[in-house]
């Protein structure tokens, strides 16, 4: 038997041998058919679309584009596609499904003043790296989001302000390569209408030149009884590949709203019930207010080498609020009548910030690191002044639960604010990321950074 095995195996090199001889004398007159292999990929980073509902990478835990797997960071991107497909018309819309987030105090429907992460309390967000919640701004439009990225926990102090709940960065659409036109329009059973265009392409032959138009208009009914809003809203950008290592962006967002003060329903302790959800405490002749948000960032990209890059950029804000409003003073010793106060407000605020950043890639210790440097400086102005009428509960009243408009405005008889105030910010910083995936490993990595 073991005879055999052997002639087998003997057989078999024997084979071998002579195939391989044949493919010797056969191979100078063999040639085989050329073959063109073409194809594309899509590479996402941390300011660009996402494919589909998960994102890989983020600029916003490290400022710089980093994989989020590599981020020891408690990070949470909402895309495009998740925007659009819960057909969400406000960014507190997106907000609600980051996980951990909630809604706080928005001005009685005005915009977005505060909310709330791993339950603290916060105001500050940014907009492509920029803070924009100086004044009281318009919440931000859904149709110019590209991404919402939330950043949970005391690395939000990267930025230079926060509290230790976290933050969120909005980074808005981009001009695309493509010609692209998207017309959008939402009704719903509450009586509001809203359209929307997405136009974006590029405006010379060669690419270099790219632009982005995003225009919303918004009006009708809403759920509150006699509360109707109007907003409208335009954001251009401008996007020029100046040279093969240089890029500037202008981007501008100017949006009007108009909508009531509106503070809800109350709940005073010597209430004797809740009023319906549909009810409105204000006035239908009293007006609107009339918030115009401004905005305009000039931000640029340039490659010193293949390792380092200078960016930065210029962002300026204007806004102002104002106008006619009604506001509770509390409820008599009947429990239903509900005492209150006719108001004005002019409200002006205007924010400059400035920012210079280098980034920079190198090895060092058998080790990779990321390193972002770089100075901040804002500018700020806030002007308020607020008029009232009188304060007693006796004064300008309402039954919750029967309401009847239409009463004479009170004068006003008080000016209990009226403030000018300037701060300016100085903020020198830096970062450092490590990646030591050849000397340590993965997971070594993620524990020393956490």
């Amino acid at each position: 038997m073991r005879r055999t095995l052997v002639s087998i195996c003997m057989l078999q090199a024997i084979s071998a041998s002579s195939w391989a001889e044949q493919a010797i004398i056969d191979k100078a007159s063999l040639e085989l058919q050329a073959t063109d292999i073409v194809g594309t990929a899509d590479f996402e980073t941390a300011l660009g679309p996402v494919d589909g509902y998960r994102a890989t990478r983020s600029a916003s835990a490290t400022r710089t584009d980093t994989s989020i797997h590599e981020t020891p960071q408690s990070i949470t991107v909402v895309p495009k596609d998740v925007v659009e497909d819960i057909s969400a018309t406000r960014l507190q819309d997106a907000l609600d499904y980051a996980g951990g987030v909630g809604r706080a105090n928005n001005f009685g429907g005005q915009g977005l003043t505060t909310f709330t992460v791993r339950g603290f309390t916060t105001g500050e967000f940014y907009r492509n790296g920029f803070p924009i919640n100086r004044g009281y701004p318009n919440m931000p439009d859904a149709n110019t989001i590209e991404r919402l990225e939330v950043l949970r926990g005391p690395a939000t102090m990267l930025y230079g302000r926060g509290d230790p709940g976290g933050t969120f960065n909005v980074i808005s659409k981009q001009p695309l390569a493509v010609p692209t036109v998207t017309l959008g329009s939402q009704l719903d059973d509450q009586g509001m209408q809203r359209g929307t265009l997405d136009a974006s392409g590029p405006l010379d032959e060669e690419g270099r030149l790219a632009y982005r138009l995003n225009v919303v208009g918004e009006g009708g009914d809403t759920f509150r009884d006699h509360v109707e809003t109007e907003r409208y809203g335009v954001t251009p950008v401008l996007a020029w590949q100046a040279t093969h290592d240089t890029k500037v962006i202008f981007e501008g967002d100017f949006m009007r709203n108009n909508h009531p003060l509106d503070r809800g329903v109350t709940r005073y302790s010597n209430q004797i019930g809740t009023a319906s959800r549909d009810t409105f405490f204000g006035e239908k002749d009293v007006g609107n207010l009339h918030n115009d948000n401004n905005m305009a960032q000039l931000r640029f990209e340039h490659l010193l080498s293949d390792n380092w890059t200078l960016g930065g950029g210029f962002q300026w804000l204007d806004g102002t609020l104002a106008g006619n409003a009604v506001e509770a003073n509390g409820v008599a010793a009947d429990g239903r009548t509900l005492g209150r106060n006719f108001n004005y407000r002019k409200l002006e605020w205007t924010d400059k910030d400035t920012q210079l950043n280098l980034t920079g890639h190198f090895t060092a210790g058998g080790f990779d690191h990321t390193l972002l440097t770089g100075v901040e400086y804002e500018d700020y102005d806030y002007k308020s002044i607020i008029q009232r009428s009188s304060g007693a509960v006796s004064a300008y009243p309402i039954d919750i639960f029967d309401p009847v408009y239409g009463q004479p405005r009170p004068a006003l008889t008080r000016t209990p604010t009226n403030d000018n105030e300037n701060l300016r910010r100085f903020r020198p910083g830096s970062s450092g990321l490590d990646r030591a995936f050849e000397a340590l490993g993965r997971s070594t990595f993620r524990t020393l950074q956490a």
